[in-house]
């Protein structure tokens, strides 16, 4: 019989445990010291399980998997890398002292992608692999030493990570029992999606150190949680798909100002942070999701809800009373029309905030300079946006003056801790609504629910580092040349590239994105040729079509009707040709111009002048020879 007390103490540990290594103590090491304990607590946490396998694998055997991409993340209930320096470094000497760590949960893959899901350590093993990859040093400086370990060595002279140089390394001794120290590994076989979830919920629910959102979203895979999760990650930047390798995790993770690990998300770029929102190091709590749950709850549930810790946990409580009521409204309401509708307000009050003297929506908004989050504030603003833009169909008139109406905005409304009523919030959005009525306009907004705002673009863009078979980003259709003449290569690339990415196989989309250079050298030209100042996101640059536009003389609306009959006019294969040609979209992007083409799952192989094209990672290829040809149409069986 297992001790209900020693099952829960022994959760607290591990959770604890991976989100703060230093803090084994006495209580830890007991446990992980006992394997009848160990094997007790597990089995306690999948006794549904169809079987659990414990294999003990030594540092190097992780990295050996890790080598041979057997470790996948499945972003349905992982998180992003949120380890500090600090953490990590402590993590290292706690293997080189051989202090015992918790135990690493995987399950096994049943499908395309071989090898073991990441139930339990994310951060613990994406910590080893980094270190053994010279990421960052041991506290006292010294890195590890590559030439060591041969299958480190070879993965860094095939250009998989960057030897670190005229730096001081750890001693062979200490390689080896960083290489050997054995970690406790327990395995689920054949467990279902829902079990998997289960026991992943558990583990973090017992974690006293998890913020108040991360508990309430851990493992709970319910339609506003996802909805939430979702929009989050499309605000950050960690967009990605919902399997990915571990060793893509750093592209898909926020690198903080004072704590930088190398990640693709630069934190002052994400929304939340550029505007002052909320502070970088919030963001490792997802204080944004719940402020993202906080604003959803309100509008789809059709009323405020106070602003309380009590209030959010009543909706995310499994069956409780308003648990269904957000539910049932949000089935109603459509997670996909609201997620359009938050795209377009965030991009509205951009625009508000960069209007006239452009600077950052807390410095507008504060009359004394502060450096502090407002969360409580964005959301009343952005509630009362939503009601008056989506809500009543207005547009704003004049960004300018809007902007000037909510100068000092906290001077106007109840900005203070005991302001958190739905009551007391419905005053501010009233007053808030009552400053910028004046410069508003009728309008419809039928035009906001495709996937054209400046957070989809964003996404897209940082999408195509991962998947880049599925995404493909051109510059535009100008030679880069004083001529600013049409290339007359582009036309055909384009259609090549609509029906490669077609024939990725069955439900598989894509999209071209053409205002965006993924070539430095490409983007300094088109700066140098036309005097605009490109916008990076992540490693790529948007750089627009507007110039282009402008160069041929023309308005946006012929320039994108240039691209539709370039499409028209190709031998594309039906249905696909009709699909991509309803897909095509303009965004404005920040006054440069996007296009953007999706192209949608197709059901069978698509031709283009009866020839087949495929994406080989980020090039277009034709299949000619007859085993080419023959994997293509597997694809679609």
């Amino acid at each position: 019989m297992i001790n209900p007390t020693e099952f829960e103490t022994a959760h607290n540990a591990t959770s604890t445990r991976e989100r703060n290594p230093d803090e084994s103590g006495k209580k830890l090491r007991s446990l992980q010291g006992s394997p009848a304990r160990h094997d007790a607590f597990r089995c306690a946490t999948i006794r549904s399980m169809a079987s659990l396998d414990s294999n003990p694998k030594s540092i190097q055997s992780l990295y050996g998997w890790y080598n041979e991409d057997l470790l996948w993340v499945n972003r349905r209930y992982q998180r992003k890398l949120v380890w500090t320096l600090l953490e990590k470094q402590k993590l290292i000497e706690s293997v080189v002292q051989k202090y015992p760590i918790p135990a690493l949960l995987l399950a096994d893959r049943e499908g395309e992608e071989e090898g073991y899901e990441l139930i339990d350590g994310l951060q613990r093993l994406h910590t080893f692999v980094s270190f053994i990859e010279g990421a960052f040093p041991t506290l006292d400086g010294r890195y590890f030493d590559v030439s060591q370990f041969p299958t480190a060595n070879t993965r860094a002279g095939t250009g998989r990570f960057a030897l670190q140089k005229d730096v001081e390394l750890i001693s062979a001794r200490d390689v080896n029992t960083f290489l050997d120290y054995t970690m406790a590994i327990s395995i689920m076989r054949g467990a279902t999606d829902a079990e998997i979830d289960e026991v992943f919920a558990r583990i973090n629910t017992y974690g006293h150190r998890l913020s108040d959102q991360e508990r309430r979203q851990a493992g709970v895979q319910a339609e506003f949680p996802r909805l939430v999760r979702d929009l989050a990650c499309d605000l950050r930047g960690d967009v990605s798909v919902e399997i990915l390798g571990l060793s893509e995790m750093p592209s898909i993770s926020i690198d903080l100002p004072k704590t930088k690990h190398g990640y693709s998300v630069d934190a002052s770029e994400v929304f939340w942070v550029e505007q002052g929102i909320l502070r970088s190091t919030d963001l490792r709590d997802s204080m944004d999701e719940q402020c993202i749950a906080d604003i959803a709850a309100s509008i789809v549930g059709g009323g405020l809800i106070d602003r309380s810790k009590d209030a959010l946990d009543e909706v995310y409580e499994t069956g409780s009373a308003e648990n269904q009521r957000i539910s049932d409204a949000l089935s109603s309401y459509g997670a996909d029309r609201f997620s359009a509708e938050f795209k377009h307000v965030v991009d509205e009050i951009r625009l508000v905030s960069s209007a006239g003297q452009s600077e950052k929506l807390r410095d507008l908004l504060f009359q004394k300079r502060t450096t502090n989050p407002f969360q409580a504030l964005f959301a009343v603003l952005f509630i009362a946006f939503h009601e008056l833009l989506i809500g009543e169909d207005w547009k704003i008139a004049d960004y300018v003056a809007v902007h000037n109406a909510l100068a000092n905005l906290n001077k106007r409304v109840d900005t203070s801790r005991g302001s958190t009523s739905a009551d007391e919030r419905r005053a501010n959005i009233s007053t808030i609504q009552g400053l910028i009525r004046p410069h508003l306009v009728p309008g419809t907004h039928d035009d906001i629910y495709g996937d054209h705002t400046v957070t989809d673009i964003d996404a897209m863009i940082r999408r195509s580092r991962i998947e880049v078979a599925h995404y493909e980003l051109k510059q535009g259709m100008l030679r880069l040349d004083k001529t600013h003449s049409l290339d007359p290569r582009m036309p055909s690339k384009i259609a090549r590239t609509l029906a490669a990415i077609a024939n990725n196989g069955k439900e598989r989309s894509g999209t071209l994105l053409i205002g965006v250079a993924d070539d430095d050298g490409d983007a300094a030209r088109v700066q140098a040729l036309y005097g605009i100042l490109p916008r990076a996101v992540g490693s790529k640059k948007v750089v627009g079509v507007n110039r282009e536009a402008k160069a041929l003389n023309e308005s946006v609306e012929d320039y994108v009707s240039r691209i539709k009959n370039a499409i028209r006019s190709a031998d594309l294969s039906e249905p696909l040709k009709g699909a991509v040609l309803a897909s095509v979209t303009y965004s404005d992007y920040f006054g440069l111009g996007v296009v953007v083409i999706r192209v949608p799952p197709q059901a069978d192989v698509s031709l283009l002048d009866g020839k087949v094209y495929v994406r080989q990672v980020d090039e277009t290829v034709e299949a000619t020879t007859a085993s080419a040809l023959l994997e293509v149409g597997k694809r679609f069986r």
